[in-house]
């Protein structure tokens, strides 16, 4: 394990256009990250990894249902693309129905207008942080935080080139999914140890 030591990056531009209401956000101040089924509630970020030869970026989609990484991009350069073709992707696996909330913050890749003509063009319903409030993005950021204490600091802190980074980087988000045990409490109220794909398929909930 490795202590966090890099400050946080930020995309954040202004208000270069109106910011829809954050929609995890109740009516007592309190987040609810929580989802009943898979797809209801999406949650985005990118964070900044630095290599001895460069930078990083990572883009993620997290399902709040289970905390899946629905889909993932990197980059060398934290542009709208990155954002836009990792919400492309995660819109792939949606089933006819599925129209989920998908919460950012207030980063310019999230104001575009090609950002939101996916959001419209798939249904999602868009919901953004208030700004300089990070907590309304807590659990994306809390993701970032598990990567790279659990494997992705060691490696920057080691002088890891940017595709020793990209190669740990696709290790990682396969074994977060189908790897690596989290805890999940069963109806009967008991801890129960499980993978977040493995979950998945037994509920039937796998595609």
């Amino acid at each position: 394990r490795c202590s966090r030591s890099e400050k946080r990056w930020s995309s954040y531009a202004g208000e270069i256009s109106d910011a829809p209401d954050n929609l995890l956000l109740g009516p007592r101040g309190r987040h609810d990250f929580s989802a009943g089924a898979p797809n209801e509630k999406w949650l985005t970020d990118i964070t900044e990894l630095r290599g001895r030869d460069g930078k990083l970026y990572l883009s993620v989609i997290v399902d709040c249902f289970d905390g899946r990484v629905s889909a993932w991009r990197i980059s060398t350069s934290p542009n709208a693309e990155l954002a836009d073709s990792t919400l492309a992707d995660a819109v792939v696996t949606l089933e006819e129905g599925e129209r989920p909330i998908i919460h950012s913050d207030r980063g310019a890749h999230y104001r575009w207008k090609g950002w939101i003509a996916l959001c419209e063009g798939a249904g999602l319903v868009r919901s953004m942080s208030r700004k300089a409030h990070s907590p309304d993005n807590a659990a994306c950021e809390g993701f970032f935080g598990r990567a790279k204490t659990e494997r992705l600091h060691s490696l920057v802190r080691a002088g890891a080139s940017v595709a020793e980074l990209s190669e740990a980087v696709a290790e990682y988000m396969a074994w977060y999914n189908g790897g690596r045990l989290k805890a999940f409490k069963a109806d009967d109220g008991r801890t129960r140890y499980e993978t977040i794909d493995g979950r998945r398929a037994r509920l039937g909930l796998a595609a």
